[in-house]
């Protein structure tokens, strides 16, 4: 898996970088995403992983994709598929994706909460982590009642846990130590 990351950064990087001198970002958001799920299917991947030509496989998966994918699209796939990496589509999409957030300065944060958090809450905790993010916030509730109480916020390698059950569990270390 981590092989073809490292074949999809590349590819991620030309779209991205060609999507934004278009200002298309989110046409081809749409574009790769159609495409990954295209690639993710039994059957085409059966197709994509025999030993095929290049130009059918790529037409193949271009006359799948139908009306998804526009010229520039097609132009993607067409060179993904001279260099047998059609199968590498749904990590381009994800590298994509954090391009495209990072680009935007948007940033996906997790919230779990021992209840459901009231619209009031979420709005401002979202203001709060915007402004010490310093990018836009887009939350994802959750409730677990063994939080016990407060919440857990992770947003990308940063976490803040402000659960009970958190400072319940360093309690018991410190005290163990």
């Amino acid at each position: 898996m981590s092989d073809l990351t490292n074949i999809a950064r590349p590819y991620a990087k030309a779209a991205f970088d060609f999507a934004v001198e278009q200002k298309a970002l989110d046409a081809w958001l749409q574009m790769l995403a159609f495409a990954a799920e295209v690639a993710k299917n039994d059957q085409v991947g059966a197709c994509l992983g025999a030993n095929g030509a290049a130009d059918k496989q790529a037409g193949l998966f271009i006359q799948v994709c139908g009306e998804q994918l526009n010229e520039h699209g097609q132009n993607f796939i067409k060179v993904m598929a001279e260099n047998h990496r059609l199968l590498a589509l749904p990590e381009v999409l994800a590298a994509f994706v954090a391009l495209k957030a990072e680009f935007e300065k948007e940033v996906d944060v997790t919230v779990v909460s021992a209840t459901k958090l009231s619209k009031a809450q979420q709005d401002k905790l979202a203001t709060a982590l915007s402004q010490r993010l310093a990018r836009k916030v887009k939350l994802n509730c959750s409730e677990d009642p063994a939080v016990v109480g407060g919440m857990l916020i992770k947003a990308g390698d940063m976490v803040i846990d402000g659960s009970v059950r958190g400072k319940l569990d360093r309690l018991a270390t410190a005290l163990q130590s």
